[in-house]
């Protein structure tokens, strides 16, 4: 990038600014010696997510720079995604209140050393998970923003380090370590796979940029404006592998093995954190990645996307059926739906179908009720202990209405939006994501999603069953914060709102998307092919 390039692009990221910076003072923090002073790192968090909404949101209800028109429904793709995660982010926070204020490593292995015992390095302090959790959050606004490979794969990058460290260290726990450890390979893993297919792209373009800007004429879309429909060979293998790649951070087939394991063994507010925060990244990077070829997409593409939804979906219903740890149910619910959403990438945008044609908007949409229904399903589970450690089992679970009925019945709405029963928000996205794939001819596919939504049914209402009509059999302790109840009330009650009056989200989304769904390629710059590439 050249310099003004960079200081134009740095101009809009004060709130990621102010994210990082809060990031950083939590971890200075969160070294006292003092546990007071420790414990305001969950303020200062809270402080960071505030402040940079307020700066996200302030120029378009002319707080300063200008009136600017629109309101909910004139959000930019960046605007909507940066706003969702930082709405989404402090739901997480409130989630995340109640992690154990431990000591500062150092401190914890001189006490262990004085006693004359071994010390347990997964004991993480206060100061350094917040930080984490704010530097997560950060990259997955970034992806929203990025319209260069080398700022996409950084942002990723940012999105996923501080969730391997959170993983196996969250929880003082064996299984949080082995969780950790199984979860930073894979990533690595699909790191370098992603990695190599921005590389080819870059080979076949000759350029990282993604769409042209007016000081940044040469791009991607602009060169395969230039292809009048022949789509080389190195560039289509470029696409393939991103899209296998960053497979892992939506968990969807062929990168989906770990999931369960990292979800069981990970602390339920860092399981809660991964099941939304690297899944918005990932679509998001999928949505900016594919915009450059538009739709309908180039045929082998587009196959390969249509059998990661059907087999996606397919995998985690069907293996979600044979649990009996409700976080590894729902572990492969995340795997259930990233098929689902997979097939609003397919369908992408169709203009003359209205509403329903909006593939994209569908996508972006039901990411936030997912991550609403999810959020709130682990919010009650993190408020629940058995014998000092986390519920997760059916068995731990049972007849929870009777102990505990408030948290039952959030947990109630939160797996019947999941299910998508109306007039829940899940049933609104389902119609919105089966109807995009009903315009785009996508037949086949709306009806390989619809009978595994009523597969998914059975291991869903298992839960149900199981905190309403189950036998208390195991003692079970209520260890929940005022946070963490309220995180699980808000959102129960966001998912019953937008399931009754949720067309200003539905407008949102559309209005977000239509940057992306409506790339012209036709108004991209054309460039010629690579010196490396035209002599052949």
């Amino acid at each position: 990038m050249t310099e003004s390039v960079i200081l134009e692009k740095l101009a809009t990221l004060w709130p990621e600014i102010i994210m990082i910076s809060g990031a950083c003072i939590c971890m200075v923090v969160g070294l006292s010696p003092k546990q007071a002073v420790r414990r305001s790192v969950v303020w200062i968090t809270g402080l960071a997510l505030a402040v940079a909404g307020l700066l996200l949101v302030a120029p378009h209800f002319g707080w300063w720079a200008g009136e600017t028109s629109g309101g909910a429904a004139g959000l930019a793709t960046a605007m909507f995604v940066r706003l969702s995660v930082i709405l989404l982010g402090l739901l997480l926070w409130l989630t995340s209140w109640g992690v154990p204020d431990l000591l500062p490593a150092t401190q914890v292995a001189e006490a262990a050393a004085a006693q004359g015992r071994p010390f347990n390095p997964s004991m993480v302090c206060r100061g350094e998970y917040f930080a984490f959790f704010l530097f997560s959050l950060t990259g997955a606004m970034l992806c929203a923003s990025a319209n260069d490979l080398v700022w996409l794969f950084l942002a990723l990058e940012l999105t996923s380090l501080p969730t391997y460290i959170m993983v196996a260290t969250g929880r003082n726990h064996m299984a949080a370590q082995e969780a950790g450890l199984k979860y930073f390979f894979l990533g690595a893993l699909s790191v370098a796979i992603f990695l190599y297919g921005f590389s080819l792209v870059y080979g076949a373009t000759g350029t990282t940029v993604i769409v042209s800007t007016q000081l940044q004429p040469v791009s991607i879309a602009g060169y395969v404006a230039g292809l009048q429909g022949e789509f080389p060979p190195l560039l289509a293998t470029g696409l393939l592998l991103s899209l296998v790649g960053l497979a892992f951070k939506i968990a969807a087939f062929p990168m989906h093995f770990y999931v369960a394991d990292v979800y069981q063994g990970a602390a339920t507010p860092v399981t809660a954190l991964l099941a939304f925060v690297p899944k918005m990244a990932g679509f998001v990077s999928i949505m900016l990645l594919l915009s450059v070829i538009g739709w309908p997409l180039p045929v082998p593409v587009m196959w390969v996307l249509w059998i990661m939804a059907a087999v996606t979906m397919t995998v985690g219903n069907v293996l979600g059926l044979l649990q009996n740890n409700v976080k590894r149910v729902l572990a492969y619910s995340s795997i259930a739906h990233s098929g689902y959403l997979l097939v609003g990438i397919v369908a992408g945008p169709t203009t003359s179908a209205g509403t329903l044609g909006q593939g994209l908007a569908a996508v972006l949409f039901y990411i936030v009720v997912y991550g609403l229904a999810t959020i709130g399903a682990f919010s009650v589970l993190g408020c629940l202990r058995v014998n000092g450690e986390e519920a997760q089992t059916y068995d731990e679970i049972s007849g929870l209405s009777r102990r505990y009925p408030g948290l039952a019945l959030l947990m109630l709405i939160s797996i019947l939006s999941l299910i998508g029963l109306p007039p829940l928000a899940g049933f609104v996205g389902k119609v919105y994501l089966f109807g995009s794939a009903i315009s785009g001819s996508f037949i086949g596919l709306m009806v390989v999603a619809a009978i595994n939504t009523a597969v998914s049914a059975v291991y869903y209402l298992r839960i149900i069953g199981a905190c309403y009509f189950g036998e208390s059999r195991i003692k079970i302790e209520l260890v929940a914060t005022r946070a963490g109840r309220l995180s699980a009330g808000l959102a129960a009650i966001a998912v019953l709102v937008l399931g009754f009056r949720g067309g200003w989200l539905v407008e949102a989304t559309r209005e977000a998307t239509r940057s992306v769904s409506v790339v012209d390629v036709d108004t991209q710059p054309q460039v010629a092919a690579p010196d490396h590439l035209s002599s052949e």
